[in-house]
């Protein structure tokens, strides 16, 4: 017991072993002798003793809890600053650019600047490039720390292709802030690498349903125009696989490369990009559609179908409409079809 004690003296203070030095003779405590004749040892205080072995038993503990904290904080990633002029982006893209009004890249930038980064992005030592960079995930806030001056801080992690693939759809889909276009793009451009496509389900994290969908709208809709329309993040796959079918003619992919260049669609968000294109289309291309057409509202949300047969016209709401609605309209309608009557008039007097 007096060695064990001696030990942890010795690991807690981290001293060498020491003689004892000996005692006064006033230090000693006076000998007896037992009935038989024994000489008697004096008795310590055994209170003192337990409460010292306690003492010891718990600093043992306290020592070895910081050495296995010591050991988890040596063996963690450490978050380094990175100046961003020496990373450059993955080799498969993620993302589309929004357009010059992307406001949450705006905020994204406004939070960094008056907060700080908050979440680190993750790099790998650029597999070509010495002394660079590629980001396995956090493009928008590489592209954040660029505009503000300021480094990125980030986890750098060696990395084979499939691991960065694996860890940049793993955050996206994590994350949820890909729309449905850009992660569509994302899979078509891994297969086309020669990506296993059991591989690129797991990094999306889609089911095999899920990923047909996504491949068959990449594949439908061409990729220029993708582009040029950007992420439209409200924009979903029923619409983009109706923006497909309006494509199929060529005289519709010319209308849409016309439109595309113009400077008002550039101009445009991402979502009114989309929804101008689609208008464009549906105007002498119902028929693709079954003679019908989507009306949206000013958000470029499908509000109702107007479907047109035989002269007619009937307009569906996609959303039950408020109470009172029906009403309104009733009232509306003919003033509507009196000014309609009227533009039509001088439209025609000023030809």
């Amino acid at each position: 017991m007096a060695l064990n004690r001696k030990d942890q003296l010795k690991a807690l203070f981290g001293t060498m072993d020491q003689m004892p030095a000996a005692a006064t003779p006033a230090e000693k405590a006076p000998e007896t002798k037992a009935a038989d004749g024994e000489v008697a040892r004096p008795r310590s205080a055994s209170g003192a003793v337990k409460a010292m072995g306690l003492s010891l038993g718990g600093l043992s503990r306290e020592i070895e809890e910081a050495r296995k904290l010591k050991e988890s904080l040596d063996s963690a990633e450490r978050v380094s600053k990175i100046d961003t002029a020496l990373v450059d982006t993955s080799f498969v893209t993620d993302r589309l650019d929004h357009g010059a009004r992307d406001e949450e890249f705006e905020a994204l930038v406004a939070s960094i600047e008056q907060s700080g980064q908050q979440v680190p992005v993750l790099l790998r030592p650029h597999p070509e490039k010495q002394g660079r960079y590629q980001t396995a995930y956090g493009h928008r806030r590489v592209r954040a720390a660029a505009r503000l001056g300021v480094p990125v801080l980030a986890i750098v992690r060696p990395l084979s292709d499939i691991e960065l693939v694996l860890a940049q759809g793993k955050e996206n889909s994590e994350r949820r802030d890909l729309s449905f276009i850009e992660r569509a793009l994302f899979a078509h451009e891994l297969i086309a690498r020669g990506f296993e496509r059991g591989m690129v389900q797991d990094a999306l994290s889609l089911h095999k349903a899920e990923m047909t969908r996504f491949l068959q709208v990449a594949e439908a809709v061409p990729e220029h125009i993708v582009r040029a329309i950007g992420a439209a993040p409200k924009i979903g796959r029923p619409r983009w696989m109706a923006l497909a079918e309006l494509l199929k003619g060529e005289a519709a992919r010319v209308k849409a490369d016309d439109e595309i260049t113009s400077s008002a669609f550039r101009e445009a968000t991402s979502d009114e990009r989309f929804n101008r294109l689609f208008t464009r289309l549906q105007r002498r291309g119902q028929a693709a559609v079954g003679g019908t057409r989507e009306i949206l509202d000013g958000r470029g949300r499908a509000i109702a179908h107007l479907t047109l047969s035989k002269g007619r016209a009937r307009v569906d709401f996609v959303e039950k409409v408020a109470d009172g609605f029906e009403d309104f309209l009733g009232e509306e309608l003919p003033k509507l079809l009196e000014r309609f009557s009227q533009e039509r008039g001088r439209t025609a007097g000023a030809e």
